[in-house]
């Protein structure tokens, strides 16, 4: 420890003493010196000079960057109020831009439900439309409006006007086109076909029905009564020669779902075989009924008009039951009495009532037999469509429409049958009745001529 003190102290002895020698030395030259520091000094003043120049060139320059800045900051702060009114501006139109993006967007969005509703609503009145069997592929565009998920584009939506007006353009004309048709025979023909707006369609005579399906024109197998086929023949034939005029035409308003219902209703001869054997029964009562009934009419009537004839006359005839009974009334009355006479007379009546009343009684037991039968029809009709019941249940409608067909159209049938019956049998027996009444009426001015004859106080 001691020696490095005194190391450190021989150091600083040492290099004190060399540095008083040097200075010792310096001092002899001291003009040198003084000049040496007055150079020197002449030469820091030019440089401080220099400096001081500078730096009064760089604070004017600065001074007039700081007013250059302070007018650009100005400006700066000026522009930015100016573009924080147009930030406010700008905000509040992206706010409005915003809030009109979401209506047009609603408007949007709603309008490709109406555009997708119109398409499907329009491509099912297309599809069952008979138009259609001319412009066949129209429904594709509204199917796929119908079924796209993307906002329609304005030449589909321009298609799909186009499509509305022409079918509303083409359901206010009659026009004639050729087409293939299926016809009644099962055969495929080329004919020319009238279609009526969009109701029916017409070909050679007959009216067709439009399969929508398949898209074709079948002609229907049971056709409308005669008066409804002469009007579309008159149609035709006006059509084709080009007539100018009013024709009338039977037309179907639900588009063909009438005539195809009527391709399915049976007719009279179809009805009778629902009605079965009973039916058959009770048609050919009816038939001897209406026979009987024109026998006894024709009958009466000719014995009425001899009868009528006969009163006018004296002279009894034999073609008529008042003549006989006048024949009988000459031939007893001067052998027997009165009393004789008159039992003569209710005799020759009483042999002419039958022939007067004859099949009356079968007419009146017709009446009554024919709604029995009708009856019994019924009760067998209902037998067997209850068993089809208990074997198939009542799912199928059609398993039981047989047994209640052949119920109500024998009922059906027996009161047709019925009530003429009733009705004639009731004419044909007063006017029976009033032939006997005339027989009768003569009979006893005859009894009461003879009395007053053979009256001595007359």
């Amino acid at each position: 420890m001691i020696n490095k003190r005194n190391c450190l102290l021989m150091i600083i002895a040492f290099t004190t003493l060399v540095w008083t020698q040097w200075a010792f030395s310096k001092a002899n030259d001291l003009d040198t010196l003084l000049k040496e520091v007055k150079q020197s000094g002449l030469l820091s003043d030019k440089k401080n000079k220099a400096r001081e120049q500078r730096f009064k060139q760089q604070h004017h320059a600065r001074k007039k960057l700081l007013a250059q800045v302070k007018e650009e900051l100005a400006l700066a702060l000026q522009r930015s109020e100016t573009l924080k009114k147009q930030l406010q501006n700008n905000d509040k139109k992206l706010a409005d831009i915003d809030v009109n993006i979401s209506q047009k967007g609603a408007n949007l969005g709603e309008l490709f439900g109406v555009v997708r509703q119109i398409s499907g609503e329009t491509y099912a009145r297309f599809n069952n439309s008979i138009i259609s069997i001319q412009y066949s592929q129209r429904g594709i565009l509204l199917k796929q409006l119908s079924d796209s998920r993307s906002l329609p584009a304005i030449t589909d939506l321009k298609q799909l006007w186009y499509e509305m007006q022409r079918q509303m353009t083409q359901s206010g004309k009659n026009v004639q086109f050729k087409q293939m048709i299926i016809t009644a025979e099962g055969n495929e023909e080329e004919r020319l076909v009238t279609r009526i707006g969009e109701f029916n369609s017409l070909s050679d005579g007959h009216y067709l029905q439009y399969l929508r399906k398949s898209n074709q024109l079948v002609e229907l197998n049971q056709q409308p009564p005669q008066r409804f086929l002469n009007q579309i023949t008159q149609l035709e034939i006006a059509t084709n020669t080009s007539q100018k005029g009013e024709i009338a035409l039977a037309i179907d308003p639900s588009g063909g779902t009438l005539l195809s219902l009527l391709s399915q209703m049976p007719d009279i001869q179809e009805r009778i075989r629902q009605g079965g054997i009973i039916g058959y029964i009770i048609l050919f009562i009816g038939t001897l009924s209406l026979l009987i009934a024109l026998e006894r009419y024709f009958y009466l009537a000719t014995i009425g008009f001899k009868m009528t004839r006969q009163r006018k006359s004296n002279q009894p005839s034999m073609n008529n039951p008042l003549g006989r009974i006048m024949t009988v009334y000459h031939q007893f009355k001067a052998q027997h009495s009165i009393e004789t006479l008159s039992l003569k007379l209710d005799e020759a009546i009483l042999s002419e009532t039958p022939k007067l009343e004859r099949r009356l009684v079968m007419l009146g037991l017709f009446a009554t037999v024919a709604p029995l039968l009708g009856l019994l029809g019924t009760v067998i009709g209902m037998i067997e469509t209850f068993q089809s019941i208990a074997l198939f249940g009542t799912g199928d409608p059609k398993l039981m429409s047989g047994g209640i067909s052949q119920a109500l159209v024998t009922t059906g049938l027996g009161l047709i049958v019925a009530v003429p019956a009733v009705l004639l049998h009731g004419f044909l027996q007063t006017k029976s009745n009033r032939l006997i009444q005339i027989l009768d009426e003569e009979s006893a001015g005859y009894i009461a001529q003879l009395a007053e004859q053979n009256d001595p106080q007359a």
